[in-house]
């Protein structure tokens, strides 16, 4: 009988560029609020009446796209804790912590960072492009712009992708916000009775 190694065996190269790629993808998925997103892609089809607007569907169009960017960034400053008895809190970003607070929690910890400000610019441009280069939006809202910028629409996204891709592997996203369960190693905060 041969018994199991408590250690891991030295991960390969591929292993390790594969764990950063994946690390790397969890990130984009976390910058997005997948919610928003599906509310958008879902709703923009009925509110842009497939790209054949009048006036009411330009301005509701609109609407949307403005409430779901805000989403967008607002998710940015979200954050969530486990607290002793094992609840999830959620909480919004400020410059002391969390707010709201639980007084016997302390949630400096969790203090606004530059980082937070770079996510939610991203998260706004990427949303951007993913909102404002739908076909739908643009039959919409600019019909001239889909016949005469077409290399635009086609390149625009991916580099748009792969510009945000570096950025976030630069700032990793940490939060848990809303919609987002706090992982197991996640920062915990510390109690004041402690």
């Amino acid at each position: 009988m041969s018994s199991k190694s408590r250690y891991a065996p030295p991960r390969t190269p591929t292993q390790t560029i594969t764990q950063a790629t994946l690390n790397g993808l969890a990130n984009l998925i976390k910058l997005l609020p997948t919610g928003t997103v599906f509310l958008y892609q879902f709703l923009n089809p009925v509110l842009t009446n497939n790209g054949h607007c009048d006036v009411v569907n330009k301005y509701l169009s609109s609407i949307l796209t403005v409430v779901c960017a805000f989403s967008c960034c607002f998710a940015s400053f979200t954050d969530s804790y486990t607290d002793s008895q094992g609840n999830t809190h959620y909480g919004i970003v400020t410059n002391k912590g969390l707010w709201p607070s639980s007084p016997s929690q302390d949630l400096s910890s969790y203090k606004l960072r530059l980082g937070d400000f770079v996510h939610a610019f991203f998260a706004l441009i990427v949303f951007a492009v993913v909102a404002l280069l739908d076909p739908n939006t643009v039959a919409c809202l600019y019909p001239s712009f889909q016949s005469t910028q077409q290399a635009l629409l086609m390149a625009l996204p991916p580099a748009i992708g792969a510009a945000s891709s570096v950025i976030f592997v630069t700032f990793p996203n940490d939060r848990h916000g809303i919609g987002y369960p706090s992982s197991q190693g996640s920062r915990t905060p510390s109690s004041d009775s402690d």
